[in-house]
C-alpha cells in the first residue's frame, strides 16, 4: 500500500518547487500547486505554459 501512494505522490519538496519557479515564471507556490494539479512530470511543462500566457 505504502509503494501505491509514494507513485501517487505528485507533491514537490521546497526544492524542486525552487527550481521550477527558477526557470519560470511561476512562484515556488504555483510550482507546488501545479504538481499536485498535473503531477511532478507534467508540473514543469504546465509552469512554462503558464509563462507563456501570462
Amino acid at each position: 500500500m505504502a509503494d501505491k501512494q509514494a507513485k501517487n505522490d505528485n507533491r514537490l519538496s521546497d526544492k524542486e518547487a525552487l527550481r521550477i519557479a527558477e526557470t519560470t515564471d511561476v512562484s515556488p507556490r504555483q510550482a507546488k500547486e501545479l504538481a499536485e494539479k498535473h503531477g511532478k512530470e507534467k508540473a514543469k511543462k504546465e509552469a512554462k505554459n503558464f509563462k507563456a500566457e501570462g
